[in-house]
């Protein structure tokens, strides 16, 4: 056994992408002409997978921004924020974030996978034991086993499952940390956050919920699911990321725990990781400000998936999920998800493709995700793609 057997699966898988004349993992963006269109391989595309959620990324002042940033602070920090690289914009975010959940302090990590990462490694030691929903994105469990905490899944959605094994758990469960997220990426579902916020209070413990697709989309200000359902109190730790309805990359924790700041002593992913660029932290802080004074971009941003969900259902697809900005189409096979792929994007449609084993139960998903700054017209082009390559 060399050091590369372990790649020999993904050599093959590889090769079999190959034969097919197939690369949904290597798609490269040629231009980008704006949040919803680009051009790939020579042809004009309808950018239907970016998570691009509010379409902020062309916004002019959050663009200017980014740019008086870039003009005053530099293209880099060149350090983590334990040695040179906490500018002031860094701490700024950070307590604007904590005002808009309305929790006592934050941390930005450079990453959305890395505020996953960073928080639970740090939280979630060898004698601590996380309860995590089976469906959770693959950063929170990469999370726990850095951590080594003892893990435990339970039931997708299922708060009964949940309680179940908090109840063996017995004198433990009051110090469980229990996982769940607002939106979930594959399916685009919703956590049931009320009776998971039910079974905590009977049995303890403390809740992290992330917000990484529900930031901006859920809620009257898009504080996400737990601002939609009123449980802002109830969960200890939200996490999110700036990748999606914010337009920019990093991630973040806010929480009412005053322990929260020795997790900057203490997590390795936050430490010995450069810093976020200034005109990524002065476009996320002013992205930021104008998710929360406006609702506009959210009620279109929901028009568009309503419209995008039911022009699919009744073409008579399969979705997984009812409407919210991730639509996932759920195919039967591997080879019909892959060639369904390759034609949407020869019809100018660019999507997502969702194999397994990183998808839910084992499904083959088309994956789309909607964007407020998405036309009726676009959503009705991206209808009519799906129409011409129905079975009949």
């Amino acid at each position: 056994m060399g050091i590369f057997s372990k790649f020999d699966s993904v050599a093959a898988t590889r090769r079999e992408l190959d034969a097919l004349g197939i690369d949904p993992f290597g798609v490269q963006i040629d231009k980008i002409l704006s949040p919803t269109e680009g051009i790939i391989h020579g042809r004009h595309t309808i950018l239907a997978g970016t998570n691009n959620y509010l379409g902020q990324t062309f916004d002019p002042e959050i663009v200017a921004s980014a740019r008086a940033a870039l003009e005053a602070e530099g293209t880099g920090t060149t350090g983590s924020r334990m040695a040179n690289g906490s500018y002031s914009g860094h701490r700024q975010l950070e307590q604007e974030l904590a005002e808009f959940y309305g929790k006592r302090d934050g941390i930005v990590f450079s990453t959305g996978y890395q505020a996953n990462l960073g928080m639970l490694a740090a939280l979630a030691g060898p004698n601590d034991v996380v309860l995590l929903d089976a469906d959770c994105h693959a950063s929170i469990y990469d999370g726990c086993r850095l951590g080594g905490a003892e893990t435990i899944r339970f039931r997708h959605n299922n708060a009964d499952d949940l309680a179940k094994r908090l109840r063996r758990l017995g004198e433990r469960a009051a110090d469980a940390l229990i996982l769940v997220e607002g939106i979930y990426s594959m399916l685009g579902d919703r956590a049931p956050l009320k009776e998971i916020v039910d079974v905590k209070r009977e049995y303890g413990g403390y809740l992290m919920v992330d917000e990484a697709h529900s930031l901006g989309v859920l809620g009257e200000r898009g504080c996400g699911l737990v601002e939609e359902l009123g449980l802002v109190a109830d969960a200890d730790f939200i996490l999110g990321t700036f990748s999606k309805s914010l337009g920019s990359a990093g991630g973040f924790c806010v929480s009412d725990h005053p322990e929260l700041g020795l997790i900057r002593y203490s997590s390795r992913p936050y430490i010995f990781t450069a810093s976020p660029a200034p005109a990524t932290i002065a476009s996320t802080r002013h992205a930021l400000r104008k998710l929360a004074a406006g609702t506009h971009l959210r009620k279109q941003l929901h028009a568009n998936a309503a419209q995008l969900h039911n022009g699919l259902s009744k073409l008579g697809y399969t979705l997984g999920a009812d409407p919210s900005p991730v639509i996932a189409v759920v195919l039967e096979g591997k080879l019909e998800a892959l060639q369904f792929w390759q034609k949407l994007l020869e019809l100018g449609v660019y999507v997502n493709l969702m194999l397994p084993p990183a998808t839910p139960n084992g499904v083959s998903l088309i994956r789309c995700s909607v964007s407020a700054l998405h036309t009726s017209t676009q959503i009705d082009a991206v209808c009519a793609a799906f129409a011409k390559l129905k079975p009949n």
